[in-house]
């Protein structure tokens, strides 16, 4: 087992290894195999979760409604909060997966990789920066959101569906990046 942790921040494919043995080490059963259908990225995180196939169901569902729900806040914006999120906390492989997803929806990967790059704080245009430190507020104190802290979003032009969606999808990946911290390591691809 590599105690070495990708410490990069890059668009480059990242991998994820498991530090505890998947489903697929040990033999799924029926059950478990059924859970792991389901997704199709990451094998190897997914068969590590799939340990506890009614919790895979649950975040599969849980993820897929966040990130790929209608209405409300587009992709990129979603994607976004993401990458903020992953870069606050560390997390390589999610940020390397969802800058990726991001520059692939916007056609452009300069804004990302400022983030990528120089981090949270790099210069960013208005309405992404909102989105930026929305995500990296609530990735470090969530208790500390006040009502104010919905102001620049708002300024920016986002509605209720919209902030609720950001939110959502910094909420979520606020968890993911913690669970797949503590299970293995993501490590840059050569």
């Amino acid at each position: 087992m590599s105690t070495t942790r990708a410490e990069r921040f890059t668009l480059d494919l990242v991998k994820w290894h498991p530090w505890i043995e998947t489903v697929d080490d040990v033999g799924a059963t029926p059950e478990q195999a059924e859970a792991l259908a389901k997704v199709t990225s990451n094998r190897d995180y997914f068969a590590t979760l799939a340990h506890d196939a009614p919790a895979l169901r649950g975040r599969t569902a849980l993820f897929n409604a966040i990130m790929y729900g209608h209405g409300g806040a587009s992709r990129a914006d979603r994607e976004l909060a993401t990458v903020a999120t992953s870069r606050t906390n560390g997390c390589v492989y999610c940020a390397s997966v969802h800058a990726r997803l991001h520059a692939q929806l916007t056609r452009d990967a300069t804004l990302i990789g400022r983030l990528l790059d120089e981090g949270i704080e790099a210069e960013q245009p208005e309405r992404e920066r909102a989105i930026i430190d929305y995500a990296v507020k609530l990735a470090r104190d969530p208790a500390a959101l006040t009502v104010a802290d919905l102001a620049p979003l708002r300024a920016a032009g986002f509605t209720d569906a919209e902030i609720l969606d950001i939110t959502n999808a910094a909420a979520v990946f606020a968890w993911a990046n913690r669970l797949m911290q503590t299970l293995g390591e993501g490590r840059v691809s050569e």
